[in-house]
């Protein structure tokens, strides 16, 4: 029996909400499909943050490795959603029960009660500091989310990414996860291999169990 995929990607187009400032999204033909020319060939023009994304150690680390030298392999796995969608500004350990995760080195926080996928929202639920540290003391080696980033938006001092930098985790963020339910699935979610990029837009589904 095939097992369910659940997509849990933002579409890439023109109207993709993007973080204040940074690069919006866009395609643009270089070759068509006429007499003279057998195929289409599309330019992007995109933020290495666009959409669901898996962000590099150099994103929050000057000295921290590109996208294309991470193991692929934490991106790829069993994994635990919670629904954390009663957090306000940030998720905190009081917010779920880490043993429901059973061991999961991945896990998922659903903050949304639905995905703003046709405007920013400046006010998303962050991703406390000390939840990253429960979670490495688990070993956790992954962590992910629906909102745009671990931290607030107007953060300067990182405090979830730079727990994430010290316990040697990965990052994902902009998933979509208003159609998935608490629980555990498989997790694929690959980023390009793009030499000094510090994130990469990811393709990022759910396996159910």
């Amino acid at each position: 029996m095939t097992k369910r995929l659940i997509d849990i990607s933002q579409i890439l187009r023109p109207e993709l909400p993007v973080w204040p400032g940074d690069t919006n999204f866009s395609l643009e033909r270089t070759w068509q499909i006429d007499p003279e020319c057998p195929v289409n060939v599309s330019r992007l023009t995109l933020s290495t943050h666009s959409g669901a994304h898996a962000d590099a150690p150099l994103h929050y680390d000057p000295t921290g490795a590109d996208i294309a030298d991470v193991d692929p392999a934490i991106y790829l796995g069993r994994c635990f959603v919670f629904d954390v969608t009663s957090a306000t500004e940030r998720v905190e350990p009081t917010h779920f029960d880490l043993s429901k995760a059973d061991g999961a080195e991945r896990v998922l926080f659903r903050t949304f009660d639905r995905f703003p996928t046709g405007n920013w929202v400046s006010d998303y639920a962050a991703i406390a500091w000390e939840t990253i540290e429960l979670l490495a003391s688990s070993g956790v080696k992954l962590v992910g989310m629906d909102g745009p980033s671990l931290d607030p938006e107007t953060s300067k001092t990182l405090d979830a990414h730079h727990a994430v930098r010290r316990a040697g985790m990965a990052i994902l963020e902009g998933l979509v996860l208003d159609n998935v339910e608490e629980g555990a699935y498989d997790l694929i979610a690959l980023p390009l291999k793009i030499e000094g990029a510090d994130a990469s837009p990811v393709r990022a589904v759910l396996r159910e169990l």
